[in-house]
């Protein structure tokens, strides 16, 4: 059933005036009239109408009953005509007390039809009445008397007429104002429930946008009674919104979050808003959570406030993102550093270290001055040593992208490990890969050296011990490259395994501490996801997430040429 025919047809509206001029006529008929002969029909038709009116009702939430709930409120009002006729017509005829139920007749009429149809049930009362009154004149055995005394009340003053009269004009006049006032009313009733539905809409879309924002946000009165609370807000501060909504708020947060309560509270004191503030709060597993914080006034129409309204986001991330720039800046001005040192000492070192070659080559030493010559010389290899990986981290070189092939890249890696002096024969190797040549978009350079720094950094973990390189590539269906470096070596411990990628830290007693720097420098210019997982006891892996490729990449590729094939891609399995 539509909006329109369920505003006209209300049970309220329509079923307790029915049933109470049932009652009514049914009270005047059974016990006014003793339950006259002729009316025993009609009255038995009426009752069964009139009761089964409910019933159409209760039955409209199962079924279509839209042409019963117009057709039985008609029925029911000709059969109370009918009735109502039979008694006006005992009781008296034009002078019956009881033809004021034509009144109620036509009111009820009317809160199921419109202006037109209550004036033409005025109509066929009008009728009825002045027929009703016709056969009331007759005079049994006297044919024309009915005539007669119509033709004497209307040819003359009789106070009958006016009777007539004013019966009539007033079925017209209460069908016309009842069925004016009825149209008034379902008019009104349409544009309530048009009103309320753009309401319950409006409040949905309102409510929906609050409740996904990604910020928290909550809103409490004047008396400081926490008004609304969304689902990020639940997140970010571990509360429910039912377990909180309505009470306190210093109830609420006083405890765990002291500063946040003391926020609101000043801003509803002093009513005044607050721009931009940062507070440490306790979740509900006990973390303590950086958060961003600004409120702002809630004022009604006049300009009086309401309540506050506060907006809050978890600066976890932010924070983070804030630590990773410190330590880009921070790794930025080492390397600079570096490159400074490396131009003012490598050449006089590089001077140094000739010139007492020579005279180690010239001079015949022996003794302790031999062995300090050879300290000078394993010393002077040493630093060149640090001022290299100098060079190479404070390096800026330009990234240039291709497509490489990782596999036939690991491969040449295990080839040059071999012959590394972090290398021993209890070491092996192996490679997987979910496809045959996989390919990626890199400098290779570039990330060839981070392939190397990562595996011989494996090497100097095992030392001289027995133990396996694990090395893994897989692809999923969206491109995804992630290669795992895995070693069998004694692991790190969790309080150094943070600082691995720092400069000049390292664990190694002759280590440099750029190794893992360099790598870490080197991904983040070719924009490769490093992570680094560690048990002690069990070993070390390093995870390298490749990004998807260039949007670009696909229309240069037909210009990227490569310097090997297939089938020397394949890199050696279990080596």
């Amino acid at each position: 059933m539509d909006r329109t025919t369920d505003t006209i047809f209300k049970p309220a509206w329509l079923l307790p005036l029915r049933m109470t001029t049932f009652i009514i006529v049914s009270g005047v008929v059974i016990f006014g009239l003793k339950y006259p002969n002729f009316l025993r029909g009609y009255y038995l038709i009426y009752s069964l109408v009139t009761l089964a009116l409910p019933a159409v009702f209760i039955f409209r939430k199962w079924m279509n009953v839209d042409l019963l709930l117009r057709f039985f409120p008609f029925l029911q009002s000709l059969c109370e005509i009918a009735v109502v006729m039979g008694i006006v017509y005992t009781t008296g005829s034009i002078n019956s007390a009881f033809s004021g139920l034509f009144i109620l007749t036509i009111i009820s009429t009317a809160l199921v039809s419109s202006l037109a149809g209550t004036l033409g049930i005025a109509s066929i009362v009008s009728i009825s009445y002045a027929i009703m009154i016709w056969f009331s004149l007759e005079v049994p055995g006297q044919p024309g008397s009915s005539r007669k005394a119509l033709e004497s009340i209307f040819s003359s003053q009789d106070a009958a007429f006016y009777s007539i009269f004013l019966h009539i004009l007033t079925f017209f006049l209460v069908a016309f104002i009842s069925g004016f006032l009825v149209e008034r009313l379902k008019t009104r009733d349409r544009q309530l429930a048009d009103t309320s539905q753009a309401l319950r809409q409006a409040k949905l879309e309102t409510d929906d946008i609050l409740r996904h924002l990604n910020s928290g946000l909550i809103t409490v009165d004047c008396s400081g009674r926490i008004v609304y609370f969304n689902r990020s807000g639940e997140q970010i501060l571990g509360y429910q919104e039912r377990d909180i909504r309505g009470r306190d708020f210093r109830a609420v947060f006083s405890l765990r979050m002291p500063r946040l309560a003391a926020s609101l509270e000043e801003a509803l004191n002093a009513n005044r808003a607050l721009e931009r503030e940062e507070l440490d709060i306790t979740d509900g597993n006990g973390h303590v959570v950086p958060l961003g914080l600004s409120t702002s006034l809630l004022r009604d129409e006049d300009g009086q406030v309401r309540g506050v309204i506060a907006i809050f986001q978890d600066l976890t991330d932010t924070k983070k993102l804030e630590e990773k720039i410190r330590q880009a800046d921070k790794m930025a001005a080492v390397g600079e550093l570096s490159a400074a040192i490396a131009h003012e000492i490598r050449n006089p070192m590089a001077a140094i270290s000739g010139s007492v070659e020579v005279l180690y080559s010239e001079l015949k030493v022996g003794g302790e001055n031999k062995r300090l010559m050879d300290l000078i010389v394993r010393e002077s290899g040493r630093l060149n040593d640090i001022l290299t990986d100098f060079l190479l981290y404070a390096r800026s070189s330009r990234t240039l992208l291709s497509r490489v092939e990782l596999c036939r890249l690991v491969s040449d890696v295990f080839e040059f490990l071999r012959h590394h002096p972090a290398f021993h024969e209890q070491i092996s190797f192996h490679f997987t890969s979910s496809d045959a040549c996989v390919y990626v978009y890199s400098d290779e350079d570039q990330l060839k050296q981070v392939l190397i720094n990562l595996m011989v950094n494996s090497c100097q973990a095992l030392e001289a011990k027995p133990g396996e390189i694990a090395v893994s590539v897989e692809t999923d269906i969206s491109g995804r490259v992630v290669l795992v470096i895995a070693d069998s070596g004694p692991g790190v411990e969790k309080d150094v395994l943070p600082r691995i990628f720092d400069p000049f830290f390292s664990t190694k007693r002759n280590g440099t501490g750029l190794g893992l720097a360099i790598v870490s420098r080197l991904a983040a210019n070719l924009n490769i996801e490093l992570a680094v997982e560690s048990a002690t006891g069990v070993g070390t892996a390093f995870i390298l997430e490749f990004r998807h490729r260039p949007a670009d990449s696909e229309k240069n590729e037909e210009n990227i040429t490569s310097d090997f094939s297939p089938e020397s891609s394949r890199p050696p399995v279990g080596v």
